[in-house]
């Protein structure tokens, strides 16, 4: 594809003698040779994204496929004349899992510069959630991608429930999983030093002009706000040399009638998916919400929560103040 202001090149393979020198510089990682070229602009930067719907771009259409956050970001990293190496990995649905399993492995053989690790939303959306496991393989992920020298993206996100306006019973149970997610995210973001962005916050997430007609995707609007605040990090860190992504849209937001019929067609399928796997749990988790609100003991389940947190933090040798399941 040809390489415009908000795109990258992206490799189907790259031939073994591309960007070469940004990878064979004795002493130092792939990134830090990229900055380091002093004789001219820097090198074209290698950048892959991990994750599922969200990195994938579900929600920012162009033509028939999506592009999203991710796209927008590769097109600013590198200057005018060396666009940016980028391969988006991410598939809708996946799970830590996936991302662990199937992803990484891929990722790791690109030999990344920048990798954004964005990935847990799902996790919570599924009768198999278990915070440990989540730990354990997402700081798998982030310690093979780290040892290499690949600076890291990640972000914390919204809470499914809320983005849904989903019934306090139903809705509690899935942000507390949110938060716990949130703050492995934190705790694994420091231990790594990786490039974080906090979209956890109402403020946006309240703007329906920023999502999609599902309610669970961000539009246009929201993926290119994405993409202009990790590439304002990355700018202050010295990694991004190029413009940032625009922030207006091309498209219009979704309509009411859009996101009714979204509702009506699609919408309805994916909310069979779901009731098949979550909700028996989820109804059982809402009905443990209403009997301990009516015991005035709702802060037991809360307690609950921190506590696999704390284990889950201890089996990858992390710990941190147990405020953050409050973000």
């Amino acid at each position: 594809m040809t390489a415009g202001p908000d795109t990258a090149v992206v490799d189907e393979p790259v031939p073994e003698n591309t960007a070469a020198s940004a990878h064979d510089a004795p002493g130092a990682s792939g990134l830090d040779a990229v900055a380091s070229d002093a004789s001219g602009p820097p090198s074209a930067p290698r950048f892959v994204a991990l994750g599922d719907s969200l990195t994938e771009g579900v929600g920012d259409r162009v033509g028939d496929s999506w592009r999203g956050w991710a796209a927008l970001l590769a097109g600013g990293l590198s200057a005018v004349g060396a666009p940016a190496h980028f391969r988006n990995l991410a598939v809708s649905g996946a799970l830590t899992q996936d991302v662990a399993e199937r992803q990484a492995p891929e990722a790791l053989a690109y030999e990344p510069d920048i990798a954004s690790v964005v990935v847990g939303v799902n996790d919570t959306l599924r009768c198999t959630f278990d915070i440990e496991d989540l730990t354990l393989r997402l700081d798998e992920v982030c310690a093979a991608l780290s040892a290499r020298g690949t600076v890291l993206l990640t972000a914390c996100l919204p809470d499914p429930g809320t983005m849904l306006g989903l019934p306090v019973p139903l809705a509690r149970p899935l942000a507390r999983r949110q938060r716990a997610v949130n703050a492995v995210v934190h705790a694994l973001s420091a231990r790594y030093g990786a490039v974080h962005l906090h979209v956890a916050d109402g403020s946006w997430v309240a703007d329906r002009s920023m999502w999609s007609a599902d309610r669970l995707h961000p539009g246009e609007r929201g993926h290119r706000m994405i993409a202009a605040r990790f590439h304002e990090l990355l700018t202050a860190r010295g990694l991004a040399h190029g413009g940032a992504p625009a922030s207006e849209p091309d498209q219009p937001s979704p309509t009411r009638s859009a996101s009714l019929l979204w509702l009506a067609t699609a919408g309805t399928g994916w909310v069979a998916r779901r009731c098949t796997d979550l909700l028996p749990q989820l109804l059982r988790m809402a009905g443990a919400e209403v009997r301990h609100w009516a015991r005035g003991t709702s802060a037991r389940l809360d307690h609950s929560a921190e506590h696999a947190l704390s284990s889950a933090l201890a089996a990858v040798s992390l710990d941190v103040p147990l405020a953050r399941m409050g973000e």
